[in-house]
């Protein structure tokens, strides 16, 4: 097995490197990809690098119905979970109501999750 060692500075890279290009609708080149790990061990060496092929991230096949259903339904939450943040008539109620879950257990930390998770419950019935 190989050790991987970076130059003076860096201790380790978790994720992609580098990339392949698309140039005239096909694909350049490979993946590469550091990883560190990060459960406690004695094993000195937890730095690993991994190449992957360019294509090995393609979808090999067409979205279901039911996967083509629920990205509608997300991207339908989005738009009215954003237009719910600029509605001023309900703009006070609905910071009041999540001020008053964001400490719970569960709760939503953000305002916009708050609000998109509200109007996904809505559209999923």
């Amino acid at each position: 097995m190989g050790k991987v060692t970076y130059s003076p500075g860096i201790q380790y890279v978790q994720g992609a490197m580098s990339k392949p290009k698309k140039v005239d609708g096909h694909s350049h080149g490979d993946y590469l990809i550091g990883t560190h790990r990060t459960a406690p061990t004695e094993n000195p060496n937890c730095t690993r690098l991994y190449i992957r092929k360019g294509g090995t991230y393609d979808r090999t096949s067409a979205p279901s119905a039911y996967e083509l259903q629920l990205r509608s339904r997300f991207s339908q939450a989005v738009t009215a979970a954003q237009a719910r943040m600029k509605n001023l008539s309900t703009l006070e109620a609905d910071r009041a109501a999540f001020n008053e879950q964001k400490d719970l257990a569960g709760g939503k930390k953000t305002f916009y999750a708050y609000l998109f998770n509200l109007e996904y419950d809505k559209l999923r019935g």
